[in-house]
């Protein structure tokens, strides 16, 4: 009885931190109930729907209408990106609609079609009664200023005003910035933007001030000046570049690079109620949804707690077996290949999965990567423990320490009902946090998030797609439990929390050594240290997070069942599900 108050107590804290989280982002992002956010869906002109959300104040009316904003996130973002840049424009009184460009989030597939959407949305943001189509103006982040762009070449007499953050003239198709294209336009580029080559011909983001692509666009043979007005807004060909001292996706993150999109929107039109560019509020709203993802990752310890605490479930609460893996020098060295090896296979596994394409089954270009990726390190895994476990000793140090219990892989009995009622606790813990982010969307209007970790709720395609992946990586996680918990688990008595804390690094430190060996030349004024693989360096922000706590989830689990089996099953059915929700859909299902 004492366990399951226990249980309860830690899973009432879990929620309370996701539904005060949301509480608090519904208050910033609605100005306490002064702006009305609409969850929406429109169509194009071909018929495909779109997704957004739409910001309005409540200054704005049929009778009083109300400057527009088109806002729109980079690639394998979603509209919840630019919640930044909507919160502050709402509270200076303008309609916002933060669009799903075509193929990410809630809007149809195949991603980089019609414009990336932005076109339909123009004109969508245009239909509305209460926007005022007299001062209109486009943003958009990275691969969202691409869409934007896109929207002002189909619509040129459309818009008022451009303001693009780490993006570019030029670029994917998008016509090639001028004088006169686009009407009126400002620009945010990070000092240390990892994209600048390819955006702006540029070895460092600092140094696009000097490259012919950008004086072209600003109408000058000099050095481009930051903060420097250039052009006439009045006639048009206003321009103005804004350099924080930031990355690529720190734009939308931080005050800096929010500051520049809210000073140029001001400048090219007439706010209906000024604010500073430096007044702002939403890192409020990000605290809020940061509380709530904290919540959501202790709600699937604490909610499957409580379950093993239920007669349901007593039959697969087991302690480990005794461990029998390696220790002293040699368990160092075995660590070390396991946390580097992420890290060594990330780019040229990943490479390999551009032969896949995409398939109704496999449509999502960048997880097959992550797939192929997660595939190799089991195979090479499996390798590695079979050459341990047969050539170096391994098999006799298992047989006296149990044999395949040692492993995390059976229990006692080797009973197969017992597999079952782990997969149903599985699927239950994760099935409860998303009924509790479906109801925190339902009230708040929020997921659960922070900067590139984000738990999004699943279209009904993208549940078809998490079904094609959901088996692959769950195979990942079930090898990298036998791991940790078989070759890695120290012998003799180790706390959980030293167990738990142990194996997070080992998942993460790979990753996390990538990162500062592509960063650290990056902000010391140079290049990413392999500047080809920028995006994947963004996106391997979000595995310093994600494969922590999948050691984390992993070991706990262990110890609380014996096996590997409902650990792993969490972390696959829960990542699956995150990388899914937060990718493009590159297949077209139509």
């Amino acid at each position: 009885m004492v366990k399951i108050r226990l249980g309860y107590k830690k899973l009432t804290a879990s929620v309370l931190l996701i539904f005060g989280g949301g509480l608090l982002a519904w208050l910033v992002q609605t100005g306490t109930g002064r702006t009305d956010i609409r969850d929406i869906r429109f169509e194009a002109d071909s018929g495909a729907t779109l997704s957004a959300l739409l910001y309005v104040p409540d200054n704005a009316s049929d009778m009083t209408p109300a400057p527009g904003v088109l806002a729109v996130h980079g690639y394998i973002n979603s509209r919840e990106t630019q919640s930044a840049y909507a919160i502050e424009l709402a509270r200076r009184g303008y309609v916002v609609l933060a669009l799903d460009q075509r193929g990410h989030g809630y809007s149809d597939p195949p991603a980089f079609a019609e414009g990336f959407g932005g076109p339909a949305a123009l004109q969508y943001l245009r239909s509305l009664e209460f926007v005022d189509t007299e001062q209109i103006v486009l943003t958009g982040h990275s691969m969202g200023g691409w869409t934007v762009l896109a929207a002002a070449a189909a619509a040129p007499d459309a818009y008022q005003s451009v303001v693009v953050s780490g993006s570019s003239t030029g670029t994917f198709g998008v016509p090639e910035g001028t004088q006169e294209f686009p009407r009126n336009f400002g620009l945010v580029y990070g000092e240390y933007d990892e994209f600048s080559a390819s955006m702006w011909l540029s070895q460092t983001g600092a140094g696009i001030v000097d490259t012919d692509k950008l004086k072209s666009v600003f109408g000058t043979a000099e050095t481009v000046a930051a903060n420097q007005l250039y052009g006439s807004i009045a006639d048009g060909t206003g321009r103005m570049l804004y350099q924080p001292a930031q990355t690529h996706p720190a734009n939308h993150i931080t005050q800096s690079g929010v500051e520049g999109v809210l000073d140029w929107v001001q400048r090219t039109t007439t706010a209906p109620v000024p604010l500073a560019s430096e007044a702002q509020v939403w890192p409020w709203k990000e605290l809020g949804t940061f509380l709530s993802l904290v919540g959501s990752f202790l709600f699937l310890f604490a909610f499957g707690q409580l379950l093993l605490d239920q007669p349901l479930f007593l039959n697969i609460r087991r302690s480990p077996a005794s461990a029998a893996g390696i220790g002293g020098r040699s368990w160092w060295l075995a660590a070390a290949i396991a946390a580097a090896l992420p890290a060594l296979t990330y780019f040229p596994l990943q490479g390999l999965a551009a032969r896949l394409g995409t398939s109704a089954l496999l449509s999502q270009n960048l997880t097959n990567g992550f797939m192929v990726w997660a595939l190799g390190n089991a195979l090479i895994s499996v390798v590695l423990l079979s050459l341990w476990y047969f050539a170096l000793g391994g098999k006799t140090r298992m047989a006296s320490g149990g044999g395949s219990h040692s492993f995390g892989l059976r229990w006692e009995d080797d009973s197969g009902k017992r597999f079952g009622l782990a997969a149903l606790l599985a699927v239950t813990v994760v099935l409860g946090l998303y009924i509790v982010l479906a109801i925190n969307h339902l009230l708040f209007t929020a997921d659960f998030r922070f900067w590139v970790v984000a738990v999004k709720l699943m279209s009904s395609l993208q549940f078809r797609i998490f079904l094609g992946y959901v088996v692959p990586f769950t195979v990942f996680f079930m090898i990298a439990g036998v791991v940790l918990h078989g070759q890695l688990r120290h012998r003799g008595s180790v706390s959980l929390p030293r167990a738990m804390l142990t194996n997070a690094v080992v998942m993460g430190l790979g990753i996390a050594l990538l990162l500062l060996y592509q960063y650290v030349p990056l902000l010391m004024g140079g290049t990413l240290a392999i500047p080809a693989q920028s995006l994947l360096t963004i996106v391997a922000l979000q595995f310093a997070v994600l494969l922590p706590l999948a050691g984390l989830i992993s070991t706990w689990y262990f110890h609380r069942t014996g096996t590997v089996y409902a650990g792993g099953l969490i972390n696959g059915l829960f990542i699956t599900w995150v990388i899914v929700a937060g990718q493009a859909t590159h297949f077209s299902f139509g």
